[in-house]
């Protein structure tokens, strides 16, 4: 296979310390947009995905939600894949760091590294961050200065890389462009750290055992970084002697490592050192991806401000409750990879809201390019339905997209039909040009806003020549005219669906299909989607079954969506509660409220991150009093110190309100408000049920009231 016509690309694999998010949507569907672009174009494409699945942060989540560290990858490893496929994200494999290929690769690439002299075995003692799983230069006690969690000091026996025999190495690496980082400032970054001294690397671990053994050295696990590293070579045959020498391999190396901005480090500095010292090729080009911020921070778990995939694909999919729900998973899908391609540029931080993306979708889908194709389809079905005459498509047969688009938009296409075929030839570029190089920098925004561009000039076209009123007169020019005006319109509907086929994969093989051509998988695998030439849509083409694509959305989805997100979000926090039970004191579960039922929770899914979450404060009770008929229910005003609320707890049958009066107790601060009976609980008492009488949560020493627990 020659170097041009293959393309490698892979996503970061996700770590499975808890559930996936848009963020991780996010990098996942920009890969499969490039990938499938890169298919089109004839290519032949690998696109990986996967987990990364070891480390102690996941020993710690798992043994939080009581279960084996196994059990809990496979469980969120599953949500992962299971929904990239809701999403029909083409992905070619999808790799896990605990599958034996994988292993065994990462143990070839340990032992080349040390038996060419670039590992060795040393004492250190410093701090060492769970959430980045990476030592960092801090005081004991001070948080990690990349995420701001909590360090731990770590002495223990370990294996070192050579990493400081690396940092020239690096630089000619780098500013060579024979590795190519982007955007320019996450390339800065990368040389502005690599300048600053590099030092050797920790790559294994004692003090916990998930993870990949060393060979020899069981005793120690390989750093879970070097392990997740490997996995873009594992996956296409490292390690696998049967497959031959990973020198020849066709897809390696990699064409395209696309990563979040916060670990461009560990894939521009340790991973390319890692491959040098291996005597291995570098991967092409590493992009990163900015951060999605809600609320203006970046989405994360340990914020509790994530948006969950799903209740975009759920909400937008009850738009289309004909289809199913298979379908209308892509159509949400759809929806979701047009708002964050158009609204962000590529490379920088972007705002994500439920109603920018509402606003989004009808202005540019229900109102743009759906009201296009609506009323160009219904028209045409209405007045042509055995398909165009030879009238006017002949003459533009084999005519380049840049002069047939060039020829509509020039006057002399408003109104009427002229003998000349003359083009406004000035023009530099075509469309599909203009849209092909965006594509190609990643410049995601703006090869959509060309398109959208191009939509706002078709309709303004329209506009002038009024084909709703040519169809209603009857002399041969009007009805030349509406056939002109009506296949100018179609055609250029088709040029636009093809160059939106990678954004919109769903939407737009719906208006192929409107358009009578077939299959858009199809005419993409067959390289009709590339070289565009006017002319395309031939005539005595039938039109396919006619539908609205894009149905408005009214406000009332934003509702439906944020509903969603707190429940979704009041699950976590009692889940959570589970879990700070299992882990304190398994035999004393806290539930959410005594005498009320919880949802069932999913402890399995639940890690520390989770638990972060869950804001507990302590809290003073100033009033309590019964609620009427609600043998179970107290009223409780509670002060938090820095503001008061009304919180219902379902105590009443083991605590006189008299009792509780001037006792500090505990409530989860952050739980969405709910109602009962009438009245609004602002939070929830946190009590042990020890299968007899509730006891509240409470201290020995005098602690300030607000006081957040951790």
């Amino acid at each position: 296979m020659s170097e041009k016509n293959k393309f490698y690309l892979t996503t970061p694999i996700y770590y499975v310390n808890a559930r996936p998010h848009i963020g991780h949507a996010y990098s996942t569907l920009v890969c499969d947009v490039i990938a499938r672009r890169r298919r089109l174009l004839g290519e032949e494409v690998f696109f990986l995905t996967g987990t990364d699945e070891h480390g102690q942060k996941i020993e710690r989540s798992a043994k939080a939600a009581g279960v084996a560290p196994l059990q809990f990858a496979d469980q969120v490893s599953e949500q992962f894949k299971g929904l990239w496929q809701r999403m029909g994200i083409t992905n070619d494999d999808y790799i896990r760091t605990t599958e034996p290929r994988h292993v065994k690769g990462v143990q070839k690439l340990f032992t080349t590294l040390r038996d060419k002299g670039f590992i060795y075995k040393d004492t250190y003692t410093g701090q060492y961050c769970i959430s980045e799983e990476a030592f960092v230069d801090a005081a004991p006690g001070a948080p990690c200065p990349d995420c701001g969690s909590t360090t731990e000091t770590v002495s223990e026996e370990n294996y070192y890389f050579k990493l400081s025999a690396f940092d020239k190495k690096l630089i000619a690496l780098i500013e060579s462009n024979e590795l190519l980082i982007e955007p320019a400032g996450a390339r800065n970054e990368v040389l502005s750290f690599i300048r600053g001294g590099l030092k050797d690397l920790s790559v294994s671990r004692t003090s916990f055992d998930w993870g990949i053994p060393v060979p020899g050295d069981e005793k120690h696990v390989i750093y879970v970084w070097l392990d997740a590293l490997a996995n873009y070579m594992t996956a296409v045959g490292y390690g696998d002697d049967a497959k031959g020498d990973f020198k020849d391999n066709k897809w390696w190396p990699a064409d395209l490592h696309l990563v979040g901005k916060e670990i461009t480090r560990f894939h521009c500095v340790y991973w390319p050192a890692f491959l040098m010292a291996a005597g291995l090729p570098m991967p092409k080009r590493v992009v990163a991806n900015g951060w999605l911020l809600f609320e203006e921070s970046k989405m994360s778990k340990s914020r509790g401000n994530i948006v969950r995939t799903e209740t975009i694909l759920d909400a937008f999919g009850a738009l289309k409750p004909e289809l199913p729900k298979a379908e209308q998973d892509l159509f949400g899908a759809d929806v979701l990879r047009y708002f964050l391609l158009r609204e962000i540029p590529f490379g920088q931080d972007g705002s994500f809201s439920f109603d920018a993306l509402v606003q989004r979708y009808n202005s540019d889908l229900a109102n743009g390019y759906g009201n296009l194709v609506s009323r160009t389809m219904t028209m045409i079905q209405s007045n042509f339905p055995e398909g165009f005459n030879n009238i006017y498509p002949a003459r533009f047969s084999s005519v380049t997209v840049a002069d047939g688009l060039n020829s509509v938009l020039s006057d002399q296409w408003y109104v009427g039909v002229s003998e000349s075929d003359e083009t406004l030839s000035q023009q530099e570029s075509s469309l599909e040009n203009d849209v092909d190089r965006r594509l190609t920098n990643y410049d995601f925004a703006l090869a959509i806003r060309e398109i959208f561009s191009f939509i706002g000039q078709i309709d303004g076209f329209m506009s002038i020549n009024q084909p709703w009123k040519l169809a209603k007169l009857e002399d041969e020019q009007s009805r030349i005219t509406l056939e002109t005006t009506l296949y100018v319109a179609a055609e250029s509907i088709r040029i636009i669906t093809a160059l939106l086929y990678p954004v919109m994969p769903y939407a737009t093989a719906q208006v192929w299909k409107q358009l009578g051509l077939g299959d858009i998988e199809v005419a993409a695998k067959n390289g009709k989607l590339k070289n565009l030439e006017w002319g395309g849509l031939k005539p005595r083409t039938k039109l396919g079954a006619l539908g609205p694509i894009f149905p408005r959305a009214d406000k009332g989805i934003i509702q439906i969506m944020n509903e969603m997100e707190v429940k979704n979000s009041a699950k976590a926090v009692e889940a959570a509660l589970v879990e700070m039970a299992a882990t304190v004191a398994p035999a004393s579960p806290v539930t959410p409220a005594a005498g009320e039922a919880a949802e069932a929770a999913e402890p399995s899914f639940i890690s520390i991150d989770d638990f972060a979450k869950v804001e507990l404060r302590v809290a003073k009770v100033l009033v309590a009093e019964r609620i009427p008929k609600a043998d179970k229910l107290l009223r409780l005003e509670v002060d938090l110190g820095y503001e008061q609320r009304q919180v219902l707890s379902g105590i009443a049958e083991h605590y006189a309100p008299e009792d509780l009066i001037g006792r500090k107790v505990v409530i989860v601060a952050n739980l969405a408000p709910r109602k009962m009976r009438g009245l609004e609980s602002h939070g929830m008492i946190v009590a042990a049920d020890t299968g007899e009488k509730p006891a509240l949560a409470t201290f020995l020493e005098d602690v300030p009231l607000g006081t957040r627990l951790k």
